[in-house]
């Protein structure tokens, strides 16, 4: 799935030209596994996904002079675009073979790799179907708690697992960009709690007024250009 995120002002998910299109473009990979006898559950592949995104971002090779930083602030400089896809069996182990970062839910895999050019996929990722990343529930997720940080999805749209781990991802990016050094070391030092849940109607309306970070699709894929998809509630925020 592809996906495009941004801040505010020049959001790196709208879709309207912005001089970040004019900037080489760069995409996230994220590879979740999904092994026929035991594919994860959905919520689960969902949060692993989001915190897979702020692993990767507060990792020592993502900033300062680390072996990543330069492609991830070219990354965030343009588009913030991240694109799921899924592995089994030897796709799985190749894909563990490249340098990335494996986060492990309850029952998800998902591995996280720096940013590569829209058009300069690691042929071992390249392989790899972007579609049939179908999840489910086997029971509804317990609700989230009011203290941690929630990532609430639209209840108005019906998006793919694969396409749903993007914009959580590109909901937790955004709340790490709101936070301060000191409640970004907080969170990281705590593990990245946090839940994806979707909101109930009345609550969306309420959240995407509030000034919370919002989302908003670039449209490249399953949804309309300029749709609503998370609202990153992180306690430092409210």
């Amino acid at each position: 799935m592809s996906h495009d995120v941004t801040p505010s002002t020049d959001s790196p998910f709208r879709s309207e030209p912005t001089a970040r299109d004019q900037a080489p473009q760069f995409v996230l990979p994220l590879v979740v596994r999904i092994e026929k006898a035991a594919p994860p559950a959905r919520t689960d592949a969902l949060e692993t996904a989001a915190r897979a995104v702020l692993v990767l971002l507060s990792d020592e090779r993502s900033v300062g002079d680390g072996e990543w930083a330069e492609v991830v602030r070219d990354w965030q400089d343009a588009r913030i675009r991240k694109v799921v896809r899924r592995a089994r069996g030897a796709e799985w182990r190749r894909a563990e073979a490249l340098p990335g970062i494996t986060v492990t839910g309850k029952t998800a895999e998902v591995r996280v790799f720096p940013p590569v050019p829209l058009d300069g996929w690691p042929k071992e990722l390249a392989k790899l179907q972007v579609s049939g990343t179908d999840l489910d529930d086997p029971e509804p997720p317990a609700e989230a708690d009011a203290g941690a940080p929630v990532l609430w999805l639209s209840p108005d749209l019906d998006m793919s697992a694969g396409k749903a781990m993007a914009q959580a991802g590109h909901g937790a990016q955004l709340a790490w960009w709101e936070l301060s050094a000191e409640e970004r070391a907080a969170w990281r030092d705590a593990g990245f709690p946090l839940a994806v849940r979707t909101a109930a109607p009345g609550r969306w309306a309420e959240l995407t007024a509030s000034g919370l970070p919002l989302v908003r699709d670039a449209g490249f894929t399953e949804i309309a250009p300029g749709s609503c998809t998370v609202v990153a509630d992180h306690p430092a925020l409210r």
